[in-house]
């Protein structure tokens, strides 16, 4: 049932993926936040903290173009998505996201084409529980067990600023963990 106010709430669409077909790992976000939306980059905003991740793993820093950024990504076995591929949010909070509104990518497709990934690196903990309650029970059976058994499904600490609390060592730490072997 629509309330008063989801007029104000718009409908927000994520980005193409960022794979080759050959891409061994698959990292997943929630949905792009608004100054990402408005640049058309994933991870566009100032403050957070996955360009200067990457950049430490892959060459890929923040000063780079942006289209060399994910080239260095992609020439890594890295690919790029978000889970949603469309929800009703007022602002860039995954906690404002209205369940209800909420769309997927399409998974089955990019699996299909992607048969290499070995392991999705989830950027925070929406992304995580959006994939598991709406994208796993969407697969067919045969592709869910051959997700479940033959992909690594590993949670990260969010590499957004919306995610102080926990400390910058501990997310860098984390992050090369789950990256370092791609």
């Amino acid at each position: 049932m629509a309330t008063a106010d989801s007029s104000h709430r718009p409908i927000v669409h994520s980005f193409a993926p960022v794979a080759r077909a050959d891409a061994k790992w698959l990292i997943l976000g929630s949905m792009p936040g608004q100054v990402s939306l408005a640049h058309q980059q994933y991870y566009a905003h100032a403050r957070n903290l996955f360009w200067p991740l990457m950049g430490e793993l892959f060459g890929a820093e923040a000063a780079l173009p942006y289209a060399l950024r994910l080239t260095r990504l992609q020439e890594n076995g890295i690919a790029l998505w978000d889970v949603l591929q469309q929800c009703e949010r007022a602002n860039s909070l995954d906690a404002d996201i209205v369940e209800s509104s909420i769309v997927t990518n399409d998974f089955a497709s990019f699996f299909a084409q992607h048969k290499a990934i070995r392991r999705i690196c989830f950027n925070g903990n929406k992304a995580e529980q959006a994939f598991r309650r709406y994208v796993l029970p969407g697969l067919s059976l045969v592709q869910n067990l051959a997700l479940t058994q033959n992909i690594e499904l590993i949670a990260l600490p969010s590499t957004s600023p919306a995610n102080a609390s926990i400390p910058l060592a501990i997310k860098r730490q984390r992050w090369m963990e789950a990256l370092s072997s791609a």
